[in-house]
């Protein structure tokens, strides 16, 4: 695969994994961008191997959203998930009721997510949002695919009593 066609398959879900762990729309395109910038310099040690990619580039993502975190002080989170963030290209047309009731379940999940901790928040958003596999996961946070599969189903309980409040 050329890094062009890597960045096509992995860029949208990158993008949608780091707004949803926090970071506002641009600040998630300008990690993706710096991400595949290094990705690029480093094509020719690159195998092949899709998985291997994936990794490399969600792990850097992670370091480059980190070093922001400690530059910026700490994580801000912005208030909810637009449908703007994520660039949604066709919006179907949706009476107002709907509208109102789609805003609302998004501010409250917006909100429970930010009481999940850190650690079972990212796995659950490599997971759900990514749609990373467990071992890819594991490789990525260096943690076993156990520990991966404990934080998931720890932040889907923590959710699943946040939201049924």
């Amino acid at each position: 695969m050329t890094i062009a066609e890597h960045y096509e398959r992995i860029a949208p879900k990158l993008t949608n994994y780091l707004v949803a762990s926090g970071l506002d729309y641009a600040a998630a395109a300008d990690i993706v961008q710096e991400t595949f910038l290094r990705v690029w310099k480093r094509r020719d040690e690159l195998m092949d191997d899709e998985a291997q990619v994936s990794g490399f580039v969600y792990t850097i993502a992670r370091n480059l959203r980190t070093d922001l975190a400690r530059k910026n002080g700490r994580l801000s989170f912005q208030e909810e998930i637009t449908d703007e963030d994520v660039k949604e290209t066709v919006q179907p047309q949706r009476d107002l009721e709907k509208n109102e009731e789609r805003a609302a379940l998004r501010k409250k999940l917006n909100a429970a997510l930010k009481e999940v901790p850190p650690l079972l928040r990212e796995a659950f958003l490599l997971f759900q949002i990514s749609g990373l596999s467990i071992r890819e996961i594991a490789r990525q946070t260096n943690s076993t695919e156990s520990l991966v599969k404990v934080r998931i189903h720890r932040a889907k309980e923590k959710l699943k009593v946040l939201l049924s409040v």
